[in-house]
């Protein structure tokens, strides 16, 4: 799942993202990589691991609701549908 939020510009003209993505790993482990930084810019990520999908799926969701109190909108999804 690929969940992509942005902000609208700030002052600089430049929209803020942050790109969160769940992937499996080889010991049927589950990572939450998140993806920040200014648009057109070089990122910061950040990686962590969880033993099951659910509880992935529930940090997921908790950075997104993060994000978005903070002002991010989210711009799409793809994969499963994350929970509203």
């Amino acid at each position: 799942m690929r969940i992509y939020l942005q902000t609208p510009p700030d002052s600089d003209g430049l929209p803020r993202f942050y790109h969160l993505f769940l992937q499996e790993d080889l010991i049927n482990g589950w990572t939450l990589i998140k993806e920040s930084g200014r648009q057109g810019g070089a990122g910061k990520v950040t990686k962590r691991h969880f033993e099951n999908h659910d509880q992935a799926m529930a940090a997921l969701i908790a950075a997104r609701d993060a994000q978005i109190k903070r002002g991010y909108r989210v711009v799409f999804v793809k994969g499963e549908q994350a929970p509203a």
